[in-house]
């Protein structure tokens, strides 16, 4: 019996490429005006703002939400 595939816009997809693909859409300089945290602003970097986004959930959480509002737009 196969399970129906997930609902959920997060599934299968980790943080590291949702935090690519933002960037690639937005930029580092863009993404620190919607979601106002340092890792955005302050030498900004793919590693050092994973680093952040696992330790602290309430911004994971808000790029997770800013990624599926803007899914539609993304390019695969």
């Amino acid at each position: 019996m196969e399970k129906p595939p997930s609902k959920d816009p997060l599934h299968g997809i980790t943080l590291q490429q949702i935090l690519e693909k933002l960037v690639a859409h937005y930029g580092f300089d863009t993404l620190a005006e919607i979601i106002r945290i340092r890792c955005f602003s302050e030498n900004p970097s793919i590693k050092s703002s994973l680093t952040f986004l696992r330790k602290t959930e309430w911004a994971r959480k808000k790029v997770e939400a800013l990624y599926i509002k803007t899914l539609p737009g993304l390019k695969d």
